[in-house]
């Protein structure tokens, strides 16, 4: 079978539910996307991969396997999406020490986070892109108005079971506040390790960039 690179474009909330998440992937040579419902702790601990201005002060655990793997010189190559079913993703961890190659079954959600640490790559079947993939499009209008993903996550937990997950923190409130503001508020979340309230400042200091 056909193996398709994925990138990932980011992390979306839900305009309609508080807490709800979906990592948003997209095929490296296309414009077809893979949204992923996740939970409220991988969200965080991608979130703070993919920005790299955000410093734990202590580490995730994620940042623990991580570190873990590198003291016995184990690699994480890269991550598979090898299965969907019932609205589930399968994906597997490819991982080599001492040149000898072990496949893990994981979560997408934590295959993800540990490919982001380790810099591996992400694919998934050609199969699985053409049964889940689907194409995003917005007027004119939403993208003058600064539309996003969010509202993808509302037709996903639409179509599927919600996850069940704790309420984030409303970001409409960010937008009313100065860069300066927005950066003390990201010191105090991440010294506090409010890390889904970092993510959310973050995206938003992004934003007025």
């Amino acid at each position: 079978m056909s193996l398709v690179r994925l990138k990932i474009k980011g992390i979306s909330y839900s305009q309609t539910q508080n807490g709800a998440y979906a990592l948003i992937l997209n095929e490296e040579e296309g414009d077809r996307k893979l949204p992923i419902v996740i939970g409220a702790f991988e969200a965080q601990s991608i979130a703070i991969a993919l920005e790299k201005e955000i410093k734990p002060p202590r580490p995730l655990t994620h940042d623990l396997f991580k570190n873990f793997a590198d003291r016995f010189q184990i690699v994480v190559k890269q991550v598979i999406i090898h299965k969907l079913v019932d609205g589930v993703f399968y994906s597997s961890i490819i991982c080599e020490r001492d040149n000898n190659e072990e496949i893990i079954d994981a979560r997408t959600s934590d295959a993800i986070a540990l490919a982001l640490r380790f810099n591996a790559p992400i694919f998934t079947y050609k199969t699985i892109l053409d049964k889940a993939g689907i194409f995003l499009k917005f007027s004119s209008k939403e993208k003058e108005e600064g539309e996003d993903d969010s509202i993808m996550v509302d037709e996903i937990l639409q179509e599927g079971e919600a996850v069940e997950i704790e309420s984030g923190s409303d970001t409409h409130g960010y937008r009313e506040m100065s860069l300066q503001e927005l950066h003390k508020e990201l010191d105090k979340a991440v010294a506090s390790e409010d890390y889904e309230k970092a993510a959310k400042l973050r995206d938003e200091i992004s934003k007025r960039k």
